[in-house]
């Protein structure tokens, strides 16, 4: 498990100094299957295949979640960071306003979850990858 290659990429994202494409890239080449990253308690968990994990905190954002959640704004959020024009931090606060409280990545998936307070979820599939699109409650 590397540690080392986890803390960089949490820390060079909330630095801004690296795209989600290339934190995806360098998770993979240091085997990892999953992250888990909580909006609200400021924390990524790092999930390896033999069930170890490895947990990254950090300063949460000033931001709190709305109420509801809005599929539609984190879809928003999402293709205006794809596009580069936004960073990740700004993204994280857009996806709050949303109402999404945290996110899942699957490597193997090849998607990420975003989620609600209520179990609402937004699924966003890896660009290129061959997953279909489902938005909406879960």
């Amino acid at each position: 498990m590397d540690i080392a290659v986890m803390e960089e990429c949490t820390r060079a994202s909330h630095e801004e100094r690296i795209t989600f494409g290339e934190v995806v890239g360098r998770l993979i080449g240091a085997g990892v299957e999953r992250y888990h990253a909580d909006l609200v308690r400021g924390e990524t968990t790092y999930f390896m295949p033999d069930g170890r994990s490895h947990r990254v905190t950090y300063s949460a954002l000033d931001a709190r979640p709305a109420g509801s959640f809005s599929a539609e704004g984190v879809l928003a959020a999402v293709r205006v960071i794809q596009t580069g024009k936004t960073k990740y931090l700004t993204f994280c606060r857009e996806i709050l306003e949303a109402g999404c409280v945290g996110y899942l990545v699957s490597m193997q998936g090849q998607r990420a979850v975003y989620y609600g307070r209520g179990g609402e979820t937004y699924v966003e599939p890896f660009p290129g990858s061959r997953q279909g699109f489902r938005g909406g409650d879960a």
